[in-house]
């Protein structure tokens, strides 16, 4: 019976839910409190996974954080889980580990990061994050090595959000000029030439792609294949929408562990999923890599 509770409840259900399907199956109520009690026989799993040791070497990582409300102090708050996923030397993902904390910060990203290395993790090769401001230099004060790539998906949504709805198609095509450029000395051309045509218009919409090149250039080094990896941090937030659906039963959680148990269980739940390797040509990825961090 508890195992079907935890399974219900990894599952996203209510607790109105599982107490109507144990009522209907096994005639039992299951109040609240009795699904609290039960679900926090895991805790020492929760505690055990999180604390595991893990790899030297990440090839690739993801960073981001989606937000929930939990209750504190008898106020209802919005609170971050930090999510990190990452891509071994084998090309399998897998969820690093998941961080309760307040709004996200570099800060707490920075304590993350630390987290990782106490885990045994010695580098990161590449490190594919939004737009949050300290949040390089938080990667770059743990792993000073790391390729840091600023996720271009966020970047185009960013800076159409400064364009008219009548000239976006227009000005996104011109946009993609830079993106998909073979190199950078191509690309940066294209930004110069978007700039000639559209900065009296929209002056501002360009200004983060000039003041953030050096992390919006780096996939340029690389093979197309390693581009489509790197370049959007898309693989964690359809991570983030996962874990959306399966709180959306919950508009807020009574405690920061009542959020972790569901993030733990639906994550188990998805991992174990992940059999196969990232990427079919792994093998093509991993001798260009080899060969750019030779050392």
């Amino acid at each position: 019976l508890e195992e079907k509770v935890i399974s219900m409840y990894g599952l996203g259900m209510s607790t109105r839910d599982i107490n109507k399907h144990v009522q209907e199956i096994y005639g039992i109520d299951v109040s609240a409190e009795m699904v609290s009690k039960i679900t926090d026989k895991i805790i020492p799993l929760i505690e055990e996974w999180q604390n595991r040791p893990l790899e030297e070497v990440y090839y690739f990582t993801f960073l981001d954080a989606v937000h929930f409300h939990v209750k504190e102090d008898k106020a209802i708050v919005k609170k971050a889980a930090y999510i990190v996923l990452g891509v071994n030397s084998e090309g399998k993902k897998d969820v690093l580990g998941i961080y309760i904390g307040g709004n996200e910060s570099a800060k707490f990203w920075l304590s993350v990061l630390n987290d990782l290395r106490n885990r045994g993790v010695k580098d990161i090769l590449i490190a594919s994050v939004d737009g949050l401001t300290g949040f390089s230099e938080a990667i770059k004060t743990v792993f000073p090595h790391t390729d840091i790539q600023r996720c271009i998906i966020h970047q185009i949504r960013y800076t159409l959000s400064f364009v008219s709805y009548k000239e976006k198609k227009e000005f996104a095509k011109d946009l993609k000029e830079i993106y998909t450029a073979p190199n950078e000395e191509t690309g940066y051309s294209a930004l110069e030439e978007l700039k000639e045509k559209w900065s009296k218009k929209y002056p501002y919409a360009l200004k983060s792609w000039e003041n953030n090149w050096g992390e919006l250039r780096t996939f340029f080094k690389f093979s197309p294949e390693i581009r489509r990896i790197m370049y959007t941090t898309n693989v964690i937030e359809n991570l983030n929408r996962i874990y959306r659906k399966v709180t959306k039963t919950r508009s807020s959680f009574p405690t920061d562990m009542a959020l972790m148990k569901l993030l733990y269980l639906s994550t188990i739940n998805l991992t174990e999923k992940w059999k196969t390797g990232y990427a079919k040509d792994w093998h093509l990825i991993k001798g260009q890599l080899a060969i750019e961090y030779e050392e």
